[in-house]
């Protein structure tokens, strides 16, 4: 079973219905202790960072979430899933994210049109289970004001363009998280949701 973490974001039901569409066994999960069993974890979500980080830790899903993924299962982040595995946002100073990885997040120069939304194109940095089969500079859907910022660049998988480049998508083992949304990306978006569920059924 597939768990999509269910902490109150939005944007939960077309993530649930976009994996159901590529053959997938998904549920959405409000128990942290469901990610003991299960085969994969995808981490949707809108909205703000302190906001959601709040709310993961008093779901008591960090923890249990930090063990998920240390032991290198299978995990996809979107959007706010993306931002919370790394340590501090400028949205939210002094509010801590789950730290997976050194690095934080910040916002566009000023001048730009924020939030950076609509489509856009995402060039492949690295090659892995979740991006196998997608063509270089695929267009995706943005929605977002902040993007990570890695302290290691060897996890940048993807990097787009806002008239200054951004790391798009970071991929680690079996860990990949994305700025944009899959679930809003059309054949893209369901190509890269369908070698997740793939990675997962392998690994399950």
């Amino acid at each position: 079973m597939i768990e999509i973490i269910d902490y109150g974001a939005g944007n939960l039901r077309s993530v649930l219905k976009g994996l159901e569409a590529v053959g997938a066994e998904v549920r959405l999960c409000s128990d942290p202790a469901a990610l003991d069993s299960a085969c994969g974890v995808v981490f949707p979500g809108q909205g703000a960072f302190e906001t959601s980080a709040d709310q993961l830790e008093k779901m008591g899903f960090v923890e249990p979430l930090r063990r998920y993924i240390q032991q290198d299962r299978p995990y996809l982040g979107i959007c706010l899933g993306l931002q919370l595995l790394f340590e501090t946002s400028h949205e939210a100073p002094g509010k801590f994210g789950l730290g997976i990885f050194k690095g934080g997040n910040q916002t566009f120069k000023p001048g730009k049109k924020i939030p950076h939304m609509g489509w856009n194109s995402v060039h492949w940095k690295k090659k892995s289970n979740f991006n196998l089969d997608l063509p270089q500079d695929s267009f995706f859907y943005f929605v977002h004001s902040y993007f990570p910022v890695p302290d290691d660049p060897e996890i940048i998988a993807g990097i787009t363009d806002y008239e200054e480049p951004f790391c798009s998508a970071i991929q680690r083992g079996n860990l990949a998280a994305v700025q944009f949304h899959p679930e809003k990306s059309q054949k893209m978006g369901l190509g890269l949701l369908k070698n997740f569920v793939d990675l997962c059924q392998k690994k399950g």
